[in-house]
């Protein structure tokens, strides 16, 4: 045969139809399996992105809250008024003629007396409060970058303070941590300073003070690390906990963020009211009972995933509410609105529009706006999903089928993601009518959901059982055992060790949710946990680590054999990276019995002595929490041959890389 014809009967043989393939030089015995299985799911839930990944310090900067979204809140939420040296003065929320219409809302500020009795460590004025998301950050020698509109008739200073919290004891007086001084004047505009910690404060608050009598208008406050990931506004040690999972696609903004969630289409997400100037995004209380400033949209999502080297898979509505909508959880049939058909071109022009956005050039319409917000070179978006978890519903599916089809007929190279429906296995009724909608009209991968007990993923193998033949793939978008355990953790790598070896079926999977703030929580377990000073990182967490770090695109399943243990609760796999000529080896034991792994590689006639040996291991009821952190990789050098014994511990994965 010649090294033409083998060339095309390696492409011809990929499973892959929807990916651009690549001749390969792999040992025989293996299989082609994708090379994205592991990515990452970001969804704004339990304060992910505002006072989490999106490194804004103060709460509410824009003072969008309402009492229509929420009992109790208003423009002030989380503001409070202060006047150091008795200072005198009132306060009051307007509308008339505002920053941007997106942007209603500003506070007026109305200075009527400075004070002079110096009782506030030397200060005084009047004006109002922040305390932050649980409190304002601070790091002695980092510099923080102030910025806010006003707008006023009169010159007026204004002084802008960082220091610790105010106390009811008069003998604590407030200590400054950094402050300037501003003159500001005229119809709106943005005034900026930066301002330098001169010590540790874990519960800063900022200050806004009037030193002159008068009337100033505010709005979009802001206070933002300098110190953000990559200079892009997100905040760095989150971000590098991000990074450290190698994750290969990033699939956002939601989840049920997407189509309004419990609230209808009213709060629905729309790409477009976020990727402008942070001054012109529309915020909005999002499907999990808070409020999202936008500042962390779209082209902040881009610009991530571009840092990462990730695929963006952005996930847009389809004219479908979720099932939750009206109360819906709660029905025995469960509540979904649809937009009428007449309407549904609304819908599709988002679709369009944001491929344009991503990849147009810069002389279109939204190819120019991605232009204008500072990058001008296109993004290559890829992937497109679109809905996310809705009930496979007869309005579903026309609506669906409606924009997958004008979609695909202007944007043929675009891989269009859909959803199977919540509660992803076979016999429920919207996973099985969510796959005879698939293949029916060839849609290139669908997203199956489901969170289950550990013994789910300690005993299912759901794959093994699917079709190879289907055009379909399937996109593992949201799953995880219901606990944060290390036999929690361990289950879940059986499961994608599982997914490894059906790599040819499955073609993604993150687990989800990603982050969760420690005093806003909506949903346990997550896979990070943070509060302002730190991560914390879940035995889960290591898991996906070691997963992304052993990517690879050809699979091998006979090379590990064990002695002891229990059989149901052992898995291997082994991977080989082509482009990289990595070796990984995985072994999990997720029993109390220690194994023995008889490991056989001598089908790879370049194997390099050195390789490197990471365990995962310790009690099967340890877990990662705030108090401690019993769990985390432990890594070894090693020499390596073809032919080895490996010993493995109960409640444990262990990685072997190795170089070709």
């Amino acid at each position: 045969m010649t090294t033409r014809k083998i060339l095309a009967s390696l492409l011809a043989a990929s499973a892959f139809s929807a990916y651009a393939q690549k001749a390969v030089v792999a040992p025989a015995g293996g299989k082609q399996i994708s090379d994205e299985l592991i990515g990452i799911f970001f969804e704004d839930i339990s304060s992910a992105a505002d006072g989490g990944l999106y490194a804004e310090l103060v709460q509410n900067g824009s003072f969008e809250f309402s009492p229509v979204e929420r009992d109790g809140w208003g423009a002030g939420t989380a503001w409070r008024l202060t006047r150091p040296g008795h200072s005198t003065g009132y306060m009051e929320v307007k509308q008339q003629s505002p920053v941007h219409k997106n942007n209603p809302n500003y506070m007026r500020l109305h200075v009527e007396r400075v004070g002079h009795y110096y009782d506030y460590d030397g200060w005084t004025g009047f004006g109002i409060l922040n305390d932050g998301f649980d409190g304002i950050s601070l790091k002695a020698g980092k510099s923080y970058d102030f910025s806010m509109f006003t707008r006023s008739d009169k010159d007026m200073q204004m002084r802008i303070v960082l220091a610790t919290p105010p106390s009811w004891n008069p003998k604590e007086k407030q200590k400054v941590i950094a402050d300037t001084v501003l003159t500001v004047k005229g119809d709106w505009k943005q005034s900026k300073a930066t301002l330098v910690a001169k010590e540790d404060c874990e519960h800063a608050v900022l200050m806004i003070l009037g030193l002159t009598v008068g009337t100033v208008d505010v709005d979009v406050v802001s206070l933002m690390p300098q110190d953000t990931y990559k200079g892009h506004g997100l905040r760095k040690d989150l971000a590098e906990a991000l990074e450290a999972l190698h994750p290969k696609f990033m699939r956002f903004p939601g989840g049920c963020v997407v189509h309004g969630g419990g609230d209808g289409f009213w709060n629905t997400y729309r790409w477009k009211t976020t990727v402008g100037p942070k001054e012109t995004r529309r915020p909005l209380k999002n499907t999990w009972g808070y409020h999202q400033s936008m500042g962390l949209g779209y082209f902040e999502y881009f610009q991530f995933c571009e840092d990462l080297g990730m695929q963006p898979l952005p996930i847009l509505p389809c004219g479908v509410s979720c099932q939750g909508a009206n109360g819906g959880w709660g029905m025995k049939n469960q509540a979904q609105d649809a937009v009428p058909m007449s309407e549904m071109d609304e819908w599709v022009d988002e679709a369009l529009d944001l491929i344009e956005w991503a990849n147009g050039d810069v002389n279109t319409k939204w190819g120019k706006v991605r232009a204008e917000a500072g990058h001008p070179k296109p993004f290559n978006l890829k992937y497109l999903g679109l809905g996310n978890e809705e009930k496979i519903t007869p309005e579903f599916c026309e609506r669906f089928k409606y924009i997958y089809n004008k979609v695909k007929a202007k944007h043929p190279e675009i891989v269009i993601v859909g959803t199977a429906g919540p509660g992803s296995h076979p016999g429920n009724p919207d996973f099985d009518n969510g796959w005879k909608l698939a293949e029916e009209i060839d849609l290139p991968i669908l997203d199956e959901h489901y969170y289950e007990p550990r013994d789910y993923f300690l005993t299912s193998r759901q794959y093994d059982n699917y079709p190879r033949n289907r055009k379909t793939k399937v996109y593992l978008g949201e799953y995880a055992a219901k606990d944060k355990k290390l036999i929690d953790a361990l289950a879940e790598a059986l499961y994608l060790l599982h997914v490894e070896r059906n790599g040819d079926v499955v073609c993604m999977t993150s687990y989800a949710p990603l982050f969760a703030r420690k005093t806003n929580t909506n949903w346990n377990p997550d896979l990070i946990y943070f509060d302002n000073e730190r991560p914390y990182l879940t035995c889960s967490y290591y898991v996906q680590q070691m997963f992304g770090q052993s990517s690879g695109d050809y699979y091998y399943g006979d090379c590990v054999t064990f002695d002891g243990g229990d059989a149901k609760l052992l898995g291997q796999s082994v991977v080989l990276n082509t482009k990289t000529r990595e070796l990984f080896v995985k072994v999990c034991n997720a029993g109390d019995a220690a194994a023995s792994a008889t490991i056989n590689l001598s089908r790879f006639k370049s194997l390099k002595s050195a390789a490197e040996k990471v365990v995962i291991s310790g009690n099967a009821q340890d877990e990662n929490n705030y108090e401690a952190q019993p769990i985390a990789p432990k890594s070894e050098t090693l020499k390596a041959k073809k032919k080895m014994t490996l010993d493995v511990k109960p409640y444990s994965l262990t990685m072997l890389k190795l170089k070709l």
